[in-house]
């Protein structure tokens, strides 16, 4: 059977990177590189916010290449397909026949990202679809998981839960109504260690800031660690 080569859309939090470690637990796959959109003027993924360095040293601990896709701010919806059927003309011709989304359940976003690659050549795949997110928190957290909660909305949550770890205290606390994965905007996060790594990336919680309506918990490279491992 030819196995499939896959571009995987990559968020740099915990949904895309469990969509990695199931793909490669699927084996039929051979994922081709991680696809992240970055905001030009901050030089950070965009609605994350994570800062490029970081997500660059995911891709190396994830042993893929990145694929950066540069969007202007602020970014219309034209500027951002504009950006992305690049990607996708050139992805095709590389050989590449899908790209993977780790979507869970928002049946418009699901249905969006099918309308835009329809006549390109690539198929849209969504490997954790509709498992139920209690579960998939569950999963991810005991499979050795480890991330930072990056973007709060506080229409949902307190912004004190910038910069925690998704954990099982997080689960706990999280107030009735939240979506346990964050699938309905609650939080956005960063993934610093799991089985989709060789290694944990070291990081450092620094400023925790507001920011056009949302909380940021701004994570920093541990540059300590960073220069005892290369001794």
């Amino acid at each position: 059977m030819t196995r499939k080569k896959v571009l995987l859309s990559w968020s740099s939090g915990k949904d895309s990177a469990w969509t990695l470690h199931v793909l490669r637990q699927q084996g039929d796959c051979e994922i081709a590189g991680l696809i992240t959109t970055i905001n030009s003027a901050f030089d950070r993924v965009a609605m994350h916010s994570s800062r490029r360095q970081l997500v660059e040293m995911q891709a190396e601990a994830a042993r893929l290449p990145l694929i950066a896709v540069p969007l202007p701010w602020p970014c219309s919806n034209t500027d951002y397909e504009c950006a992305m059927k690049k990607v996708c003309d050139e992805a095709v011709a590389q050989g590449v026949t899908a790209i993977a989304f780790g979507d869970l359940f928002l049946q418009d976003i699901r249905a969006y990202r099918e309308r835009q690659l329809q006549g390109t050549g690539l198929e849209p795949l969504f490997p954790v679809w509709q498992i139920p997110t209690d579960q998939l928190a569950q999963e991810m957290i005991r499979g050795g998981l480890k991330a930072k909660l990056v973007c709060i909305d506080p229409k949902k949550l307190g912004p004190e839960f910038a910069g925690r770890d998704f954990d099982e205290q997080l689960l706990r606390d999280l107030p009735g109504g939240i979506d346990p994965c964050g699938e309905n905007g609650e939080f956005h996060s960063f993934v610093y260690a799991g089985p989709m790594f060789d290694r944990e990336i070291p990081v450092i919680a620094g400023e925790r800031m507001q920011r056009d309506g949302f909380w940021y918990a701004d994570l920093l490279p541990d540059r300590a660690v960073l220069a005892a491992d290369s001794r």
